[in-house]
């Protein structure tokens, strides 16, 4: 198992390389070690995977009951919440199946709850329920005044973004990929020897390429001579507040939807806290992921009226991220199978519930475009440290602590986070290389304090073990 990060990049040429190490690029690695005869190279830009898109996200895993039936994405999104449950009980990836209520402010979005319901049956999620406000409110007693109604979807959940992302790239690492890490492509070309890509560590050669890069897909498939799409990014901005709040709420808060996407939401989230948002501003800056002064109002003034009560609790801290969001409305999949190549783009906020299903399309299509696949192997089983609040973490297993008592030893107290966990994350197959690195591994420093108390412990920790 190789994951590299500097250097100049090995000379052999792989069979697949995948560009991007987010959530589905990740995935499609994953899948692909599948096939043991198979070389794969999986080239990320920055110093971590899930460094994009994958690690900005509002962590929840659809059920896919308001895409477009019949599209693409309905289809990989259905399949693909069934994979990756499975996936998260088999790997420890934190998961609660709370369900979401779609809440309905004025009688033109009660009149559309039973469209929304009906959808939701063609996308094969029969299972959602029409809610008056006294139904809603005896669920829900801390909403703001004047919701009229709900449609109740119950197998809505939220997961661990962070978690998923590094399980399929552990997984695939641990199989045979190799993961080139501080690895831009700046040029690609393809010719009788397949593809070339100019890297910022040099040369990379595959005989079929797989574009996963995100916000930046439609760049490299014009430089292969393709534009099919253009990636608008859509930032949305959140705000987290503390876990004394999560008790103002028991499932996620959605409005109806708009052609922008789910809108303003609250959800809770698996590691204890109170998530408002997102907002959705087209932009063109695609690094553009600062937090505004307006944007925040935007939210706080939503949620004032979703849950007032939640303005009143503390924020623990602000993010945004980027959607890769296209002028189409279904996901950019194509094969150019004269190419050997694969598009992977337009895959914005439902990526990470389809991660599993969309690679096991991938897969496909390469095979149906000349790779020779070969035999399938399953990969060992990966156990992830599950970072999920409503789960037993080592602080709170006495047999673990009696074994190792480094994981009765806390750094971090606000997330509870034991020396034990922070040894483990720094050993670990894709191993941090940042402290923000760690905190997605082991939520130290993502507490109420931001780091104030621990951060000399946990620096102090991370540097000694990169000496």
């Amino acid at each position: 198992m190789t994951v590299t990060a500097e250097g100049p990049l090995p000379g052999q040429t792989y069979d697949v390389a995948v560009v991007g190490a987010g959530v589905v690029g990740c995935a499609v690695a994953r899948e692909l070690v599948r096939h043991p005869r198979l070389r794969i190279a999986l080239v990320e830009a920055q110093g971590d995977v899930g460094q994009g898109t994958s690690k900005a996200n509002t962590a929840i895993l659809h059920t896919g009951f308001d895409a477009t039936p019949g599209s693409l994405e309905a289809r990989l999104v259905r399949e693909g919440s069934r994979r990756l449950a499975a996936y998260a009980a088999e790997s420890g990836i934190p998961v609660e199946r709370v369900g979401a209520l779609l809440v309905a402010w004025d009688q033109e979005q009660l009149a559309d709850l039973p469209r929304l319901a009906e959808k939701a049956e063609r996308n094969d999620c029969p299972d959602t329920r029409l809610l008056g406000a006294d139904e809603l409110y005896a669920r829900e007693p801390h909403l703001g005044p004047g919701a009229l109604g709900a449609l109740h979807v119950p197998g809505e959940s939220i997961i661990c973004p962070w978690t998923t992302t590094l399980a399929y790239a552990t997984q695939a690492v641990r199989t045979g990929a190799d993961l080139h890490l501080n690895t831009r492509v700046d040029e690609a070309h393809q010719g009788d020897q397949g593809h070339l890509l100019t890297t910022s560590r040099g040369t990379l050669r595959a005989r079929h390429l797989v574009n996963a890069a995100g916000l930046h897909a439609d760049t490299l498939d014009r430089a292969l001579g393709h534009d099919d799409f253009t990636v608008t990014p859509r930032r949305g901005q959140l705000i987290v507040h503390d876990k004394l709040a999560r008790s103002l709420v028991r499932h996620i808060l959605l409005p109806v939807p708009t052609a922008l996407g789910k809108g303003v939401l609250v959800a809770p989230t698996v590691y204890g806290n109170v998530l408002l948002g997102p907002t959705a501003e087209d932009l063109h800056d695609k690094r553009a992921t600062n937090s505004t002064a307006e944007g925040l109002a935007l939210l706080r003034e939503k949620g004032g009226r979703i849950l007032p009560a939640l303005l009143e609790e503390e924020v623990t801290a602000v993010y945004a991220g980027l959607r890769a969001a296209t002028e189409h409305d279904d996901y950019r999949i194509t094969a150019h199978a004269g190419q050997a190549y694969v598009t992977v783009g337009g895959i914005r906020s439902t990526g990470l519930t389809a991660s599993m299903a969309i690679a096991v399309h991938v897969v496909g299509l390469l095979g149906e475009a000349g790779l020779d696949l070969g035999p399938t192997r399953e990969p060992d089983p990966v156990r992830m440290p599950n970072l999920g609040e409503a789960f037993p973490r080592p602080y709170q297993r006495p047999e673990l602590i009696a074994g190792d008592p480094e994981y009765g030893t806390l750094v971090c107290h606000c997330e509870r986070v034991s020396r034990g966990e922070i040894r483990d994350a720094l050993g670990s197959t894709v191993p941090p290389r940042t402290l923000d690195g760690l905190g997605r591994r082991t939520r130290a420093r993502a507490g109420r304090c931001q780091g104030f108390h621990c951060g000399a412990a946990v620096r102090a920790l991370f540097e000694e073990a990169r000496t």
